[in-house]
């Protein structure tokens, strides 16, 4: 059986396939240079004690970043893309659009929208409930493993705009400022809750993740608003 180091490896490897063939500055690209060291940050937390029940923790993981992955083989394949990301994709192109929008807006439509259908896709294939043992307690754990890698990269992009750009980028400082990834991982919580009660009402479940892709792609419009320098 694969190990859960290299299930995490195959979804590295598949990043720096997709990374590979993106421009530099493509809003995509931005965002998979932040979200490819998280991930194989928690590759090596899966392995080294931190979680309870590491085999969930990287199945969630890998299935979370499946979703990811969806996005550009839909956009080689010519398929539309989750609205939650629409917006992402239609501006990765926008020159007077920063890294740091390009990096937050992906986090907020991976991390708002598909972490919550992750779970829920996570609880089922393995026959559990949300709520079941360590589950919670080891979806909190990751906020800790974030903090060691964005919140450093989110405040080195912050800082480098306000070098470059002073005081233009003053009220785009104050937004960036203002996106708690803790807090958005805790709505995610709250999705994905939603959505487990809701799976065996299916249209009700249709309605609840359409709601949710286009209010966090709402999100993402208003973190991509194009900086007049």
């Amino acid at each position: 059986m694969t190990s859960g180091s290299e299930k995490i490896g195959r979804v590295v490897a598949d990043m720096d396939r997709v990374r590979a063939g993106l421009p530099r500055t493509d809003g995509i690209g931005v965002f998979l240079d932040v979200y490819r060291r998280v991930t194989a940050l928690v590759a090596l937390r899966v392995t080294d004690g931190t979680f309870q029940d590491p085999a969930f923790t990287e199945d969630l993981d890998v299935r979370f970043a499946d979703l990811f992955l969806d996005v550009p083989a839909d956009l080689v394949a010519r398929r539309p893309v989750s609205k939650a990301w629409e917006p992402l994709v239609e501006r990765r192109a926008v020159r007077r659009i920063l890294p740091i929008q390009f990096a937050l807006a992906g986090m907020n439509a991976h991390i708002n929208h598909d972490l919550a259908l992750a779970v829920v896709a996570t609880c089922t294939a393995r026959s559990c409930e949300p709520d079941d043992g360590s589950i919670h307690r080891d979806f909190e754990e990751v906020n800790a493993v974030l903090a060691e890698i964005v919140r450093p990269i989110r405040d080195s992009f912050l800082d480098q705009a306000i070098v470059t750009h002073g005081a233009a980028v003053a009220p785009l400082a104050d937004l960036v400022s203002n996106f708690s990834i803790d807090k958005a991982r805790d709505a995610a919580w709250v999705s994905a809750l939603t959505l487990w009660h809701l799976r065996d009402i299916p249209f009700l479940e249709r309605a609840a993740r359409d709601t949710l892709a286009r209010t966090v792609g709402l999100v993402s419009r208003q973190l991509l608003t194009v900086v007049v320098l």
